[in-house]
């Protein structure tokens, strides 16, 4: 069935459609997590009701300038921005490029995924996958927080996906989940107990936890490589053009992120040649 080119490019539609719309979701993930977790920490130090509802669903969308409510034919991914040219139908504030940005990446997420797959769990959990590091992506580098709502979800689903062995053996990502965490954890604390500095956040712990629930304890070397490598040349390459004060961390999460998904999908394959290449 899957080979006839017609089935095969309806399906392929199918998951663009619905990835533009994860997107449209992701995008709304993106910007208010932070802010619930500021009104629930507001809230518990001083001990008073935050107020109206605030969260994935309520309150509907408005522009933040005008407060126009957005409506739903203003709202469909990629294109409403183009219609509406980039701006609020009411105010004509400019909409920022990345809301239909992170909708189109999302979708070539997915379509490069089941194109490159095929439609199996496989596939699925990948996609999944994918997406999730996709919203803490963008939530560190705008606020340098990891949200255990997240990061904890996407361990949990790590560690379940491989009950059926899609990635790696369960045992395998047990003991990824445990190294990873334990790795950067004994990392924060050798460096705070030189320097008297924190170097990273918790949240890069469970991050590292999640990637060796999905990609097992042998990938985290790998991982932990590729984010570090990537860090120092983007560290250096910022501070060179001067965009980016040296007395400013920089958040690690989005290098952990990209490196995990690399070998994720293709860690195997880089470690086989790496051997092949050092003569093992």
């Amino acid at each position: 069935m899957l080979h006839e080119p017609m089935t095969f490019w309806l399906l392929l539609g199918a998951v663009a459609i619905l990835s533009l719309s994860v997107g449209s979701f992701l995008n709304v993930v993106i910007h208010r997590i932070p802010i619930m977790l500021e009104r629930e920490w507001e809230s518990i130090r001083t001990d008073t009701d935050p107020g109206h509802t605030f969260n994935l669903a309520t309150p509907a969308s408005r522009c933040p300038v005008c407060n126009h409510q957005i409506r739903w034919f203003e709202n469909i991914p990629v294109f409403s921005y183009l219609f509406l040219g980039g701006k609020c139908s009411s105010c004509k504030t400019k909409i920022s490029l990345r809301y239909p940005a992170i909708e189109t990446a999302t979708a070539l997420i997915g379509c490069g995924l089941f194109y490159h797959f095929g439609p199996t769990w496989h596939t699925a959990a990948l996609i999944g996958f994918s997406w999730i590091l996709l919203c803490l992506i963008f939530i560190d580098i705008d606020h340098q927080l990891l949200p255990d709502n997240l990061t904890l979800p996407l361990l949990w689903l790590g560690l379940l996906v491989n009950t059926q062995g899609l990635f790696t053996s369960l045992e395998n990502a047990v003991w990824g989940a445990v190294v990873g965490y334990l790795s950067l954890w004994s990392v924060y604390w050798a460096f705070k107990l030189l320097t008297g500095k924190e170097g990273m956040g918790y949240g890069d712990f469970k991050l590292l936890a999640a990637l060796g629930a999905w990609a097992g304890a042998a990938q985290l070397p790998l991982i932990i490589l590729l984010s570090s490598l990537v860090g120092a040349v983007f560290g250096i390459a910022m501070m060179l053009f001067k965009k980016h004060d040296h007395q400013q961390p920089l958040p690690f999460g989005p290098y952990l992120a990209v490196a995990g998904w690399i070998a994720l999908l293709w860690g195997d394959i880089i470690t086989g040649h790496y051997l092949q290449f050092a003569g093992f």
